[in-house]
């Protein structure tokens, strides 16, 4: 970092008019640089002591990507033996793997090579998995539907023509078409649930802080999940039981957090499930009828079987999308946008080396940000410009209120259910669709989904049927830190409900689910 002039400290102090008397500024001058000089010792101590070497590892350009989910290919293995042995997984392109090119669907992160694996891809290779290549995912990870990549649009195995949903586009698609076993994905206003509802696989969001974010590009700390996208709930459960646990460099994460076996439990439920049908969950302003009544009638499928659902109210849960519009937008902006995605002061393990490529790349040009990542930044600067900050210290501290509406509700239930989504996928944008089309579809269904990244709850996302052809997700929403309980549920409504096989599937081995 070049040292600043006399002058450059004269301009910065009316900049920030600090009131600096002209015959003062000779000290600060003399007194800054010296105090800069403690980033020179920083940097070389870095160098020698703590700085990684990204490895030599294999990538490739995808030779085949009809559903263009597929941001770069690898063959990376870890040990040879584990419970993912033989599990090909493909690993959403906000998270490290060292060695191979991370874009995170941005023009602002484009040519960025990590030099450490995430912590949850070192847990995968450790477990036996095959890392099968980076799977796209939207610009910056801030919309859920799949047109806003730079690398283009990834498209829906159902129909080519809609959205996977967003922001873990490519990792569903690769799931969805069985390109891959598994995949990982990231959430923090539905994008592990989103495209998995509109692929029609299963997409758990874990309890905040179960699973490290460790390696991962933040967008805010207090709402980012990373969790698996799988073709039924016990592969969920399988790589659930791999990549949770405290890693001790997150501070997401609470001393102590541990994981456990989510697939031996699967099947240990000696009596039908008490269901809380979530009213507020129904007949949103969006709410296609259709989707509704798919979900209905897995309900009374689910009675059927032996489990009671009955309607419960949580009336805050209509609020919940509010909060996460204050706290996701104005920390957003503070730390994925002004911050250079880590942001500052928490302790932990950061990369610096993203920070500074990111930073200055998306400074060199911030036109290059989607439409969304725009929105955010407009929004999310006013708001902190005029308020400081006090609406997110108030969405933060109104958090309890909307968790423990939640909380009383699953006091009498065993889970909570309501639709995933309130729409089928769909229609990707024409190329030259105007930008109320692209943000509209981009946000238009993150209602349900978002609530529950700001309380932390765990949410599971399993097909209920078919709409017109095309899948419906419900939720499944559980205490905290009882992902095994909500995985057990949705395990136990999987076996009613059964698996969807999109259509070109490569594998046909799937109970299929009726229409």
């Amino acid at each position: 970092m070049d040292l600043p002039s006399r002058a450059a400290i004269d301009d910065l102090a009316d900049e920030l008019r600090l009131g600096i008397p002209s015959g003062d500024v000779d000290f600060y001058h003399a007194a800054a640089t010296g105090l800069l000089g403690s980033w020179a010792v920083v940097d070389e101590l870095y160098d020698a002591e703590v700085a990684p070497v990204a490895p030599e590892r294999s990538w490739a350009e995808p030779a085949e990507n009809p559903l263009g989910a597929w941001y770069v290919t690898t063959e990376l293995t870890g040990s040879a033996e584990g419970p993912l042995a033989g599990r090909r997984v493909a690993v959403k392109d906000n998270i490290a793997v060292a060695g191979v090119p991370m874009m995170n669907g941005s023009e602002t992160v484009r040519g960025f090579v990590p030099a450490v694996d995430a912590t949850v891809v070192t847990r995968l290779l450790d477990a036996g998995a095959t890392i099968a290549g980076k799977a796209v995912c939207e610009d910056l990870c801030f919309s859920g539907a799949s047109h806003t990549s730079k690398s283009g649009p990834v498209r829906n195995p159902w129909d080519r023509r809609r959205t996977t949903g967003g922001s873990s586009s490519g990792s569903a698609a690769l799931v969805a078409a069985g390109v891959v076993d598994l995949a990982l994905g990231g959430d923090q206003g539905g994008s592990i649930r989103i495209p998995a509802s509109f692929c029609g696989v299963v997409g758990h969001k874990p309890t905040f802080g179960l699973v490290p974010y460790t390696g991962a590009f933040p967008i805010e700390q207090s709402i980012d999940h990373l969790g698996p996208i799988a073709p039924t709930v016990a592969d969920a459960a399988a790589m659930l039981t791999v990549i949770a646990g405290a890693d001790g460099h997150d501070p997401r994460q609470a001393t102590g957090v541990t994981g456990q076996d989510y697939l031996a439990g699967l099947e240990d439920l000696d009596r039908g499930l008490r269901i809380g049908v979530v009213t507020e969950g129904f007949d949103l302003p969006n709410s296609d009828p259709e989707v509704n009544a798919v979900v209905r009638s897995a309900i009374e499928r689910l009675t059927a079987a032996g489990h009671v659902a009955e309607e419960v109210a949580v009336p805050w849960h209509k609020h919940g999308a509010a909060l996460w519009d204050v706290i996701s937008v104005e920390g957003a902006t503070w730390q994925m946008v002004q911050g250079n995605a880590y942001g500052l002061n928490w302790k932990g393990a950061y990369d610096p080396d993203q920070m500074a490529f990111y930073g200055e790349r998306w400074r060199r040009d911030p036109a290059a940000f989607s439409e969304t990542v725009k929105l955010v930044a407009l929004g999310g600067t006013w708001a902190l410009r005029n308020g400081y900050g006090a609406a997110y210290g108030k969405a933060r501290n109104l958090e309890p209120v909307l968790a423990a509406a939640y909380d009383a509700a699953l006091a009498s239930y065993d889970v909570l259910v309501m639709p995933t989504l309130p729409i089928t996928a769909s229609l990707i944008p024409a190329p030259d669709a105007g930008v109320e089309e692209v943000v509209t579809r981009a946000l238009e269904m993150v209602a349900n989904t978002a609530p529950l990244d700001v309380t932390g709850h765990p949410a599971c996302s399993i097909p209920a049927g078919l709409s017109d052809g095309l899948p419906v997700g419900l939720m499944v929403v559980g205490r905290r830190f009882d992902d095994a309980g909500v995985l057990r549920a949705a395990h136990a409504f999987e076996q009613t409900l059964g698996t969807l096989t999109a259509p070109h599937h490569q594998s046909h081995n799937s109970k299929e689910l009726t229409a």
